[in-house]
């Protein structure tokens, strides 16, 4: 059980010394974004993931060649794509390929370094499940399941994670394991046939964790601004770890944030207008 004091998350908003309000969402985009380069070969997600490539692409990172699930290769959307589906994408790629050219030549082919994913639940090796929550033969929830994600996270170089802290999706034992992390620790993934290195990464709300060097347990290596060590445990399902040099990353500057919200505007316009 965690005291009530702990439970006190990350505000609506976080003030920057200049006086500029920022988001936890807006703080996970950013913090994923700057880890990515512009030689990166990207598999992208919809939602956070997405949110975070088209940023790096659009500041630090233009020469970013990010690839969608449906086909579009080298895509540069003006808006955040509804679904892998969306229409953005095609038109604004350099070129479409099949879906079984795209898992077959280029994903199990090796030709991208960075996968992203999001997750329903996670637990301390990063594995990870969308399928169900509760048991598999009659869940409370049925969720929308793997996709590509089990490929993904066993064929990118690495993997990136984007996904808000809670005690409800960052649990001591998934309900499901649909998605390889670093499976129960060590070199299990190894062992497994899984010469990639899987997740690297998992930027949420409030930190960024990695695995760490030996046992690949998932260990809080950054901490957001005014984001305490107990804020943190408060939202995980089990006793944290802590690098011995844990760092406050730098808040968003002026320029990401102007840049991100363009982009969230831009997307919100475009998707009124449809309706």
């Amino acid at each position: 059980m965690h005291s009530g004091s702990m439970r006190q998350r990350q505000p609506d908003t976080v003030t920057m010394r200049a006086h500029t309000t920022y988001t936890p969402a807006e703080i996970m985009a950013v913090a994923a974004a700057r880890a990515l380069r512009s030689d990166d070969v990207c598999f992208v997600g919809i939602g956070a993931p997405s949110v975070a490539c088209n940023l790096a692409r659009q500041t630090h990172a233009p020469g970013i060649t990010l690839i969608y699930e449906s086909g579009t290769i080298d895509t540069k959307p003006d808006i955040l794509p509804l679904s892998i589906g969306d229409g953005e994408l095609s038109e604004t790629a350099l070129t479409t390929v099949s879906v079984p050219e795209m898992f077959r030549y280029w994903l199990q082919g090796g030709r991208i370094t960075v996968g992203f994913l999001g997750s329903a639940q996670i637990d301390r090796y990063a594995n990870l499940n969308t399928s169900v929550i509760g048991p598999y033969e009659k869940p409370k929830v049925r969720l929308p399941g793997g996709g590509g994600a089990p490929e993904i996270a066993a064929h990118c170089g690495e993997i990136y994670i984007t996904m808000a802290m809670s005690p409800r999706g960052f649990v001591d034992k998934l309900d499901f394991v649909t998605t390889l992390g670093h499976g129960t620790g060590g070199d299990s993934r190894a062992k497994a046939g899984v010469p990639t290195r899987g997740p690297t990464r998992v930027f949420t709300d409030l930190c960024v964790l990695a695995p760490d060097p030996d046992g690949k347990e998932l260990t809080v290596i950054k901490l957001y601004p005014g984001v305490t060590r107990e804020a943190v445990q408060a939202e995980c399902g089990w006793p944290l770890r802590f690098a011995d040099d844990v760092n406050e990353m730098a808040p968003p500057d002026e320029e990401e944030l102007s840049v991100l919200r363009d982009l969230q505007a831009r997307t919100d316009r475009a998707h009124r207008s449809n309706q």
